[in-house]
Parts: C-alpha cells; sequence; structure tokens
C-alpha cells in the first residue's frame, strides 16, 4: 500500500483512485462557507472523500454523505471514511447520481462536487484516470438538474470548475433556479490567467459576492490569503 496523504486532522489513501488530492479539491472543501450550520452535506463524486472529510473537520454536520459511481474509489472512500475521527457522521453511497436522486427523498443543507471537466478529445491514456476527469461521465447539465432536487430550499451548492465554462455553468444553473451566491477566481500567480472558479448557488437570485485568489507569490511560496484558507488542512502550513 502507498503512503497516505497526511492531513492535519486526517490521512487519506488514494491508491486506488483515480484521481488523486489536488489543489482544487482542498481549495473547495477550505472555500465552502459554512455559516449557516448545515445538518446535512452531500458529496456528489466523492473520489477519495477528502471534500466531506474535510467538512467534518470544519462543521458540526450529523449527516456527511458521498456518492461515488467508480468501485475502487468507492471502497477507498469508505476505508478513509472508516479511519476518520468522524467516522459516526460519515457515509458513502456505491452509485450513479440518476438512480441516487430517484432513490433518496431528504434534501441536503449543504451540496459539493468537484466535478470532472475535461472535455471528450482529451486523453491522458488511462482510462479509469480519464473515467473520473471526463465532463462526458457527469454532464454538468446532469449535476445542475441533480443538485437543484437534492438541494433543501435554503441549503447552498458548492463546486470548481474551469474559469472558461463559468459563464456557461452560471446559465445552466439558471435554468434550474440556482442562482449565484459567491464566486471566487483562481490564479496560480498574479501575473497568471484566471484558471478556476470556485461557485456557491443557492436558490435566492441576488448580487453574488466576487472575489479573486491568487496561490503563489514565487514558487512554493503562498500568498497569505491561500496560507488564511488552507493552514487548518496542510501540515506544513
Amino acid at each position: 500500500m502507498s503512503k497516505p496523504f497526511r492531513f492535519k486532522q486526517f490521512s487519506i489513501q488514494q491508491d486506488r483512485c483515480a484521481m488523486k488530492i489536488g489543489t482544487d479539491g482542498v481549495l473547495l472543501g477550505a472555500w465552502i462557507d459554512i455559516s449557516h450550520r448545515p445538518f446535512s452535506v452531500l458529496d456528489i463524486g466523492a473520489g477519495t472523500g477528502l471534500i466531506a472529510l474535510m467538512l467534518a473537520q470544519r462543521s458540526t454536520a450529523e449527516v456527511i454523505d458521498g456518492i461515488e459511481i467508480d468501485e475502487d474509489a468507492y471502497e477507498q472512500c469508505v476505508d478513509n471514511f472508516e479511519n476518520a475521527p468522524w467516522n459516526d457522521r460519515l457515509f458513502c453511497y456505491h452509485a450513479g447520481l440518476d438512480e441516487f436522486v430517484e432513490e433518496i427523498e431528504d434534501k441536503y443543507d449543504l451540496i459539493v462536487s468537484n466535478p470532472p471537466f475535461f472535455s471528450e478529445d482529451y486523453s491522458s491514456g488511462d482510462a479509469s484516470r480519464d473515467k473520473a476527469r471526463l465532463n462526458s461521465s457527469l454532464p454538468f447539465e446532469e449535476l445542475v438538474e441533480s443538485v437543484s432536487h437534492l438541494l433543501s430550499p435554503e441549503g447552498y451548492f458548492n463546486t470548481i470548475i474551469p474559469f472558461k465554462e463559468e459563464q456557461n455553468f452560471i446559465a445552466l444553473a439558471e435554468k434550474h433556479k440556482l442562482f449565484p451566491q459567491r464566486i471566487c477566481r483562481v490564479k496560480g500567480h498574479a501575473d497568471a490567467e484566471i484558471k478556476r472558479s470556485l461557485l456557491c448557488f443557492g436558490f435566492d437570485k441576488t448580487d453574488p459576492d466576487t472575489e479573486e485568489l491568487i496561490i503563489e507569490k514565487s514558487r512554493h511560496e503562498y500568498t497569505e490569503a491561500y496560507i488564511s484558507l488552507c493552514k487548518d488542512f496542510y501540515l506544513k502550513m
């Protein structure tokens, strides 16, 4: 077994997951606003379980569910949940999103997803990694429509997507009565192009709070804003 990825309060095994821990997942897990004190959380496409575990550390939510369709990733997520300090609050379903929506009647106060977002002509040569990263395995349209059914009236949906997809994603969400509440555009460094958009949606139509986050001042020298966001998780921060 390969070495686990260690965070300050939990560890993650990821040798069986196509999608390894990366900046996107940690950013999303740290950025999500939990000031509405969610009772129930759902992580769509849980992968290693990273974001669900971050939210277990950060929040008092009593129900933290993940769903994961890939069998290897699902089994690894279950192991990571069972080995966490909050294992009594964490549960992972082995299911596709469509069947989950049909079977679950409960609504969630907080839904999160770090969705796959490479277009269909992308290939790394690793089929399971490609499936985890390919938008066709969880199209944005299906994601947004499912969230609109699963989210409680006062709840929030948070995701991270490529910046170039931001306007398209917001337009898709609006078709399902979900409107942006917060937007954070992420750059690797000050002179870089915007690479990612962190988005928070709710059912209220409002002017979203908009901000920009720069990760590094120079190679491996992180900005104060990034350190402030992630210091509760990374060991060396």
